[in-house]
């Protein structure tokens, strides 16, 4: 095993105590490094579609040469985009779910990476909108299918003490993710803001910001090298395998036909639905609520426009920083919060949290300041939920259906949560537009919104409580 050798518990030693790190062997640190650093280039790869949204719909959408794209084109089509990279995620969830119950967690883990990492690269050459949108939903393919392999996997390598601490810091670590994303963008952004990016191009293709961060996207790829050489099958999943109930490994009939199982994805699906509407419908879009705020003040000292567009692209990483700052810390601090009062008033605290932290930045952020305390505020709030996800999901399904369980809750929900952008792009152009007296429409649709957390407190009576319990079998 290239010297990374599996650790297999005693089941007849006595319950551990201290530092939950302490019961991990080296392979435990290497399966929960691989897959953390899996997840962490999938949200970078998210981040920089977030982050890249704007100035892509900018350069691909329609407009007279010299004139910029209509505000109503960017406010449908940007969250369009947004919807269609969440149908091809939760696609790929479904599918990548299946497979790594039924073919191995490894194995697809492996395919998930390539296929997010070529695909965002393909992004940076996108000649208009609708092959811009294909590439996005080939990317969410990958992107999608990562995350229930990674989570099933850690969760069946741990030891049952460690288990939620090291799901909660694979989640977390996904910040870093997001934040590697940002401080490129602020990088770019200067580089821009410097003009050495004019006048460049490939063939046809202007060289913008945003295709090069497109283009960094195709790093993870690596990662797919050490995945090969050294990451096994977990010992359970393969018992299963080996002993011939491959048929019933990754089924959505078995799923669906057992009563207990069934009313876990029910409850999984609407729990994620709520939270990730909240964060992909509403919390990303802060990015696209404040570009307006920094460009009118930029604009107002007379820069060149690369000046502003840099300057701009400098302010939206920052705040995706200080967004993503806080989500490390809220993610961390919800692991903690689980294992002491449990899963259900961790999740309830969190709804309630977000629910406010959210309202507040849509309805108040106006300042540069407030960037450095709110944004991390509903950052802290809002991706807290996730680190319940990682944690929750796996402890709800038996072994042979744990990919695919944890798969439907989080990937049926971006199909629901898919109407979240386009929900707010049309409350945006249509019903506080311009044309109907609203200066700001976005603030008021992220607002009328955020009521979506509610969901989440209403399903919590209906959920198992799986603090201290065994994973099911």
């Amino acid at each position: 095993m290239h010297g990374i050798e599996e650790f297999k518990a005693d089941p007849n030693a006595a319950p551990a105590t201290g530092k939950w790190y302490h019961e991990l062997s080296r392979y435990h640190w290497f399966v929960l490094t691989v897959a953390a650093l899996g997840w962490l280039f999938d949200t970078m790869d998210q981040q920089l579609f977030n982050l890249a949204r704007v100035p892509a719909m900018k350069e691909l959408l329609p407009h007279e040469p010299g004139q910029a794209v209509k505000k109503e084109l960017l406010d449908f089509y940007g969250p369009l985009a947004t919807s269609v990279f969440m149908i091809g995620w939760a696609t790929g969830g479904l599918i990548f779910g299946v497979l790594g119950d039924r073919i191995g967690r490894a194995k697809v883990m492996l395919w998930t990476i390539l296929i997010y990492s070529i695909c965002t690269g393909l992004s940076a050459f996108s000649i208009g909108f609708w092959d811009f949108a294909f590439y996005r939903f080939l990317t969410g393919l990958g992107v999608g299918g990562e995350f229930a392999v990674g989570v099933s996997l850690v969760a069946e390598v741990m030891p049952n003490r460690a288990r939620p601490f090291a799901l909660g810091l694979l989640q977390a670590l996904s910040a870093v993710g997001n934040i590697s994303a940002a401080l490129m963008n602020i990088a770019l952004g200067q580089v821009e803001s410097a003009g050495h990016l004019q006048n460049l191009a490939v063939g046809d293709t202007p060289v913008k910001a945003w295709r090069i961060l497109f283009l960094i996207g195709t790093v993870p790829a690596i990662l797919a090298i050490f995945i090969r050489r050294n990451l096994k099958e977990p010992e359970t999943w393969k018992a299963q395998h080996d002993a011939g109930v491959g048929k019933q490994l990754g089924s959505f009939a078995e799923l669906f036909g057992d009563p207990r199982w069934r009313k876990n994805a029910i409850v999984g699906l609407l729990l994620a639905s709520s939270g990730i509407i909240g964060l992909w419908g509403i919390g990303f879009f802060s990015f696209d609520l404040l570009s307006p705020v920094f460009r009118k003040h930029f604009e107002a000292e007379g820069l060149a426009e690369n000046v502003v567009n840099g300057k701009v692209a400098t302010w939206v990483g920052i705040t995706s920083v200080m967004q993503n700052i806080g989500g490390f810390f809220g993610i961390y601090a919800y692991s903690h919060m689980t294992h002491i009062f449990g899963r259900k008033p961790a999740f309830a605290v969190s709804f309630v949290a977000a629910l406010a932290s959210t309202a507040l930045v849509f309805w108040n952020l106006d300042q540069f300041s407030e960037v450095f305390w709110m944004i991390p505020l509903m950052g802290f709030c809002q991706l807290a939920l996730f680190g319940g996800y990682a944690i929750y999901f796996p402890e709800l399904f038996p072994t042979r259906l744990r990919s695919t369980g944890t798969s439907f809750c989080y990937n049926v929900g971006r199909y629901v949560a898919a109407a979240g952008p386009f929900a707010l792009g049309m409350l945006t152009s249509k019903v506080f537009s311009v044309a109907n007296g609203y200066q700001e429409g976005m603030r008021y649709a992220g607002v009328t919104m955020c009521s979506i957390f509610v969901l989440g407190l209403l399903v919590l009576p209906f959920a198992p409580e799986t603090k201290g319990k065994p994973l099911p079998e």
